[in-house]
């Protein structure tokens, strides 16, 4: 007789993980990110959340759809990190249609990829119908595909009416929280949601420069 998950029911399958990229972030949460996860990272306009994106994207086959940037200066921001992109396609939104242009990428998804919608607020500031249905069209073809989608939302005064929806429906959040001191800038890295696994009681401490690496000064990490 095998010995297979097959011949033991009770045996659960391993979940797949997408790396981040950030050791003591992926430790954290058993491996990464789950496939057919839905995350959310907010931060605020000025912070270098992106070189977070740069990591993550350079590990799996990534559709990235931009809401304000030119194709171009996103992909030339991305390789100035120094880093392969060897399976990476980026697109702008559609500004007159931003939700029906993102449902056409996301029904396109093949398995086991990365989409990333930066900033998701074009999408967040459509009708409410049409908002819900990205939502829930995304979180299904997630599943179907074992992929994993990260929506970065921006944090400001004017966050769109439709902030909490995108927060509510994620797996995960990450909250990344800069502060300027008088002679220096503290970024923090918090996971108040994590649906299925464990949330962090204790934020992760990163060093924001041209690159991205975990402070251990502070020993919360």
């Amino acid at each position: 007789m095998g010995t297979g998950s097959a011949d033991r029911p009770w045996v659960e399958a391993v979940t797949q993980r997408f790396e981040t990229g950030i050791r003591a972030l992926d430790r954290k949460l058993d491996g990464g990110i789950p496939a057919g996860s839905l995350v959310t990272l907010l931060a605020e306009p000025a912070s270098q959340a992106e070189l977070f994106l740069s990591r993550f994207v350079a590990r799996q086959a990534t559709v990235y759809l931009s809401g304000e940037q030119a194709p171009t200066t996103v992909t030339s921001a991305l390789r100035s990190q120094r880093v392969a992109y060897d399976e990476l396609a980026v697109s702008q939104l559609d500004r007159e249609a931003p939700v029906s242009d993102a449902l056409a990428h996301v029904e396109g998804l093949t398995a086991e990829s990365l989409l990333v919608v930066d900033p998701v607020e074009p999408i967040e500031r459509a009708d409410a119908g049409e908002f819900r249905t990205f939502l829930e069209t995304l979180q299904a073809r997630l599943a179907q595909t074992d992929s994993v989608a990260v929506l970065y939302a921006l944090k400001h005064d004017a966050t769109p009416s439709q902030r909490h929806r995108t927060e509510y429906t994620s797996d995960i959040v990450f909250d990344l929280e800069t502060t300027r001191g008088e002679d220096a800038i503290e970024n923090r890295l918090f996971v108040p949601k994590f649906r299925g696994g464990r949330a962090l009681t204790e934020p992760i401490c990163l060093d924001l420069t041209d690159r991205i690496s975990v402070d251990t000064s502070r020993d919360i990490a």
